[in-house]
């Protein structure tokens, strides 16, 4: 069996063609051109759709079902989009689109971050448990639930818009119109913008130097670097991006109680050095911290593919 998973990206489109197992046959992108308009996207999806399938040695024919990951609310049942403020799909019927122009028959559509927690849940790090839940740390805060092994979506396919959630009402102001959201306290950007504000008032910080004195290089692995060197600024800034972070997760298991939850993204590059922390933070605040069984805590496995190898799981 042979399954295309697409990643719609802001920047880039990745596909690949994937097999049962999700072991990746071969993968590419290119640049997605969102200027040019839906009816672009879609030919760029395309593109790279079938020079994949061409390059694994395949034709579409032999393709059992594409399954195309994008940001935005996925009508899953219609196969279309019905919004996404990072392109121009506005109730756009993304998968009848992409099946015109492939030629492959059957085409699932799903948000992003549900994708790829049903791809660490079908073949990565939450493989074998029925329960999971991924969040994906990056420019904003992602969330995917899984429930007896499908992906939740709600009853208007929008549901675990985790990173929407208040952790601190007299936080910094969203872009969703609240205040204190947890993707503006616990995200990479939070990172930096905690990194950054250490940095203004601590000017004898070592992470000036890791950023070679200019703060738009600072990046989400500066202040570790730094909090390992004993930089009290940097640790300054890790801590409380870790606390953030803990009570997030504590919410999220407080509410839902899953087996297993994976973290994915660039600050999970970390490993145990920023999870080990946020385990403790949990096992204290957690309202099952006295039971016998307690959701397990672990790094994502899939990376930058989650999104694409879950796009291609979506049919299983």
């Amino acid at each position: 069996m042979y399954y295309l998973g697409i990643d719609l990206g802001g920047t880039f489109i990745k596909a690949g063609v994937v097999d049962e197992n999700g072991a990746i046959l071969y993968k590419d992108q290119l640049a997605t051109e969102v200027d040019g308009g839906a009816e672009h996207i879609v030919d760029r999806m395309a593109q790279i759709s079938l020079d994949v399938i061409e390059k694994a040695g395949l034709k579409a024919e032999d393709i059992e079902y594409a399954g195309v990951a994008s940001p935005g609310t996925a009508d899953c049942e219609k196969g279309e989009m019905v919004y996404c403020s990072s392109f121009p799909f506005l109730h756009f019927p993304l998968a009848a689109k992409i099946s015109e122009r492939t030629g492959i028959k059957k085409v699932y559509i799903e948000n992003d971050a549900n994708a790829a927690a049903k791809g660490e849940a079908a073949v990565g790090a939450a493989k074998g448990y029925a329960n999971s839940v991924m969040i994906t740390l990056g420019t904003g805060i992602g969330g995917g639930f899984i429930f007896d092994g499908r992906i939740y979506t709600g009853f208007n396919f929008a549901a675990a818009e985790v990173g929407h959630m208040v952790i601190d009402p007299s936080g910094p102001e969203c872009q969703c119109g609240r205040k204190g959201c947890w993707e503006k306290l616990a995200s990479a950007t939070a990172m930096i913008r905690m990194a950054r504000e250490e940095m203004v008032s601590h000017p004898e910080s070592l992470m000036w130097k890791l950023c070679g004195g200019d703060l738009d290089k600072v990046d989400a692995k500066i202040p570790f670097d730094a909090k390992r060197a004993g930089d009290e600024a940097g640790t300054r800034a890790v801590d409380k991006f870790v606390y953030y972070l803990a009570c997030g997760l504590t919410n999220i298991i407080d509410l839902l109680e899953p087996e297993i939850i994976t973290i994915g993204g660039g600050v999970c590059n970390q490993g145990d050095y920023l999870l080990d922390p946020v385990r403790e933070i949990i096992a204290r605040e957690q309202y099952s911290r006295h039971g016998e069984r307690t959701t397990k805590i672990v790094r994502a496995a899939l990376g930058n593919d989650a999104g694409m190898i879950g796009a291609a799981m979506l049919g299983r």
